[in-house]
């Protein structure tokens, strides 16, 4: 299995990252919205959509959303909030999907970057735009590289229900790789680690291209302010289809 198949099917994923900011979640999404300005009923695709929190989010504002993640634990999850406007499946983000069927595509939360070789980002992003009508959007929220190296913290331990996880953190071939090794009560240690590329703006503009994506607007924040490659905590970018 893939690293992402290991650690996201896994049952300590979710308590490591069980302080997530369900509010900032929520308020981000309600600024997107505002901006974005899509039309009710449209169709909406949420890539790596976990157990489903910004895709219920989405169908509640009435579009029809469809949620796909390669994660079967997540979908499951998510499968007990399904409706006539939202609906969840197991799919790897680097296959093509509904072609030409929905208006908008979101990847939140660094949901990206997960693969070692640069044709599996390639392929990924050409199922996303081809899962787009023409003139569709694709919407993605990924870590600001230069933000995020400048304040690498190398080593951490933290304990989530008891368990107590050991975190190192290093940039390695142009991924910024995080080693988890969890203790559980018993004394019994796992190991999981996360790949993510290390991605610039400029990166993601070449990939994206190559897929028929053209960038129409960044922002730095999930308030959507300006982006500054140094100081902004996120790289927010919005992609049309040509």
């Amino acid at each position: 299995m893939d690293w992402f198949e290991n650690w996201f099917n896994s049952p300590y994923y979710k308590i490591l990252y069980q302080h997530r900011n369900e509010q900032e979640a929520q308020t981000f999404l309600e600024e997107l919205l505002a901006y974005l300005q899509p039309p009710a009923g449209c169709r909406m695709l949420d890539i790596a959509c976990g157990a489903g929190r910004f895709a219920r989010q989405l169908a509640e504002h009435g579009y029809d959303v469809t949620g796909i993640d390669i994660s079967e634990c997540s979908i499951d999850s998510a499968k007990q909030y399904e409706h006539e406007h939202l609906h969840f499946m197991v799919q790897d983000m680097r296959l093509p999907f509904y072609t030409n069927y929905f208006d908008f595509a979101c990847n939140f939360f660094t949901s990206f970057g997960y693969f070692a070789h640069d044709r599996d980002h390639l392929m990924a992003a050409k199922a996303f735009a081809g899962a787009l009508k023409c003139g569709g959007t694709l919407v993605i929220d990924y870590l600001n590289r230069e933000y995020v190296l400048n304040r690498l913290v190398p080593e951490e331990r933290l304990e989530r229900d008891a368990l107590q996880f050991h975190i190192t953190r290093k940039l390695e071939r142009n991924h910024i790789v995080k080693n988890i090794v969890l203790t559980d009560a018993d004394g019994t240690e796992k190991r999981y680690v996360e790949r993510v590329a290390a991605f610039s703006l400029a990166d993601f503009e070449a990939l994206m291209t190559k897929a028929g994506l053209h960038l129409k607007a960044t922002f730095g924040d999930y308030a959507l302010n300006g982006y500054d490659a140094i100081e902004s905590p996120r790289l927010i970018m919005i992609f049309e289809k040509r």
